[in-house]
């Protein structure tokens, strides 16, 4: 194929996005996070998530509910996923998953502070140790507000949406440390 045409489906291709994003702005059917432009964007009614696969996604949507047994305890809990009732122990599921997960972080909190402690050699090794002070005690805040009750509908999701973020962020710097020191073998 000729590299012009192929510049001009490419461009043309550019445009179209632009358009698309353009009539979604001004009809505001696109949702948080604003601008639309350069990316798929959340649109209104897609509170809702569907785990749905076809062919070989049928069994990522397994893959991901065994993985993330909590995630989809929750969308199940909630009603998030169309067509599907929560059944009775589901409550029982998401309680004992999230407490199995806080039982086998302790060790590996304990062994980060007490036989590593904290280090501050270069600005990666500080980062993870004070993300990871911080992860484990908002693990620990959200794990302890859970059976409060009276507390505003916004403070669970910004707790858990904090516990995530540090989640990342150390794994992030745990991987930057694996592949700097040893790399992709091939």
């Amino acid at each position: 194929m000729d590299k012009s045409k192929s510049r001009g489906r490419t461009a043309s291709k550019q445009a179209w996005r632009e358009r698309i994003w353009s009539l979604l702005t001004r009809r505001r059917v696109g949702r948080f996070p604003l601008p639309l432009n350069d990316r798929i964007p959340n649109f209104a009614g897609s509170e809702q998530a569907a785990l749905f696969g076809v062919s070989e996604g049928g069994p990522m949507c397994a893959v991901f509910a065994a993985t993330f047994p909590q995630r989809t305890s929750a969308l199940v809990m909630y009603g998030k996923i169309p067509r599907v009732t929560a059944p009775e122990w589901i409550g029982g599921l998401h309680k004992w998953s999230g407490r199995i997960a806080f039982l086998l972080a302790v060790p590996v909190a304990i062994h980060c502070l007490y036989a590593l402690g904290f280090q501050q050699y270069n600005t990666r090794v500080l980062i993870h140790s004070v993300v990871g002070c911080l992860f484990f005690g908002a693990f620990a805040v959200k794990m302890l507000i859970l059976p409060k009750r009276g507390l505003p509908g916004w403070v669970l999701p910004v707790v858990g949406a904090v516990v995530f973020t540090l989640l990342v962020v150390i794994w992030l710097t745990s991987a930057y440390w694996f592949f700097s020191t040893f790399g992709i073998k091939r």
